[in-house]
């Protein structure tokens, strides 16, 4: 291995330890609380080593952003190639979308630390616009299906991300045992009624 490539590999090697002591770092304080020092320190480097890799803190967080999206991607696919309706595709989305966040808080909390990413990030950022596309083609087919062909497809997929994040966030926040039953039927019934209104 010739000196250009030793010096290549370690550069890889040093931000993926970098990624790996902030997500650390994210899992035990919360993203709020990382920050360049803190990963110098974990990964004993000097705080313009971390500025080689990554501009500033938000670089870190959109990287591991971007990992949580792919992460998303995965299980939203694995979902809905089971289902074969646009109608049980969006349902089996929801719920693969729902399972993801509180399987994974940490991740889902870091992906949406400042709420849903506008349209300009979604365009920019390649994951995001995998999540987007995989939600805009069953809607696209149901509102084909449905009597009202002229809805705006992208509205619709605001609206189903819209309230899929605000329940979580919502359960995020709260606590209580009794909450599973009526977060089910919480979920149930927007699906019901969103799948509806592009049918109807």
């Amino acid at each position: 291995m010739g000196i250009a490539e030793r010096k290549k590999r370690h550069k890889e090697e040093v931000r993926t330890s970098i990624l790996a002591a902030a997500w650390q770092l994210v899992l035990q304080d919360g993203w709020q609380a990382l920050s360049i020092r803190k990963i110098a320190e974990a990964i004993e480097y000097s705080v313009p080593v971390i500025y080689d890799h990554f501009t500033n803190k938000e670089a870190i967080l959109l990287e591991l952003t971007k990992q949580g999206f792919r992460q998303l991607n995965q299980e939203l696919i694995g979902a809905k190639d089971k289902a074969k309706t646009p109608e049980e595709q969006i349902e089996a989305m929801a719920y693969a979308y729902w399972k993801f966040a509180f399987d994974n808080p940490a991740y889902y909390q870091v992906m949406y630390g400042l709420g849903i990413p506008s349209c300009e990030t979604v365009n920019q950022i390649s994951e995001l616009g995998t999540f987007s596309e995989l939600i805009l083609q069953p809607v696209k087919e149901l509102i084909a299906l449905g009597k009202h062909p002229e809805t705006d497809p992208f509205l619709k997929l605001h609206t189903f991300w819209s309230m899929l994040h605000g329940l979580v966030s919502i359960n995020m926040m709260g606590s209580g045992e009794n909450k599973n039953e009526l977060n089910g039927l919480v979920l149930q019934d927007f699906i019901r009624g969103f799948v509806s209104g592009m049918k109807t």
